[in-house]
């Protein structure tokens, strides 16, 4: 079934719930409460639906397959996330939690705009793909292997920490000319359902 991007349909506040609920469950399945005046949240995976990064696709744009941070030893195939059936996007399953995930409502890696890619830091099988992605430094390479063989390679800008109800939706999705990457994942202190309480976002431009 097709459905529109959370951009066109539901606009920035829609999203910025789909991303802290969505990493809301690093470490457990539980479903957070959103916001009043927000749509209800989930952890758990489904079927991914169409989105805006499929156009990229359907144009011929190669997709992703592999991204790499050699300074922090990751190596880690890319699964594809959409959104789920209430609109929250996807995140990698809790058994697969050393396979990041890119997001298919953004552009691929490598095309002007935010691409987005999101991983555990842990899970309730133990550590899982960026767990040592708060050690990341400016300055520091990130490569993403795409179909084509080709490497995309990005250079490291910034890294912020910040509270999930708090997320800079427009910061991490919103359209920009460059050739950008983020990396999502949990971070912080655990609240007392067991949920980490912010999320960390690396941001990268190509070169």
């Amino acid at each position: 079934m097709l459905r529109p991007s959370p951009f066109r349909a539901f606009g920035p506040a829609l999203l910025a719930l789909a991303v802290v609920a969505a990493l809301a469950g690093c470490g457990s399945s539980a479903r957070p409460t959103p916001p009043p005046g927000t749509p209800s949240a989930r952890t758990d995976g489904a079927a991914p639906a169409p989105s805006k990064g499929r156009a990229d696709r359907a144009a011929g744009a190669s997709t992703p397959t592999r991204v790499l941070v050699p300074s922090l030893g990751i190596s880690s195939g890319l699964m594809p996330l959409g959104l789920n059936q209430d609109g929250t996007v996807e995140v990698p399953p809790a058994d697969r939690g050393m396979t990041a995930g890119w997001y298919t409502g953004r552009p691929v890696p490598g095309a002007p705009g935010p691409a987005v890619i999101i991983g555990h830091n842990t899970t309730r099988h133990g550590p899982a793909v960026f767990e040592r992605l708060k050690d990341i430094r400016e300055g520091a390479r990130i490569t993403v292997r795409t179909t084509a063989g080709k490497d995309v390679h990005f250079r490291v800008t910034a890294r912020e920490t910040v509270r999930k109800r708090s997320f800079p939706t427009e910061k991490v999705y919103g359209d920009t000319p460059e050739r950008a990457l983020r990396l999502i994942t949990c971070d912080g202190a655990y609240d007392d359902a067991g949920h980490p309480v912010d999320n960390l976002i690396v941001y990268a431009v190509q070169g």
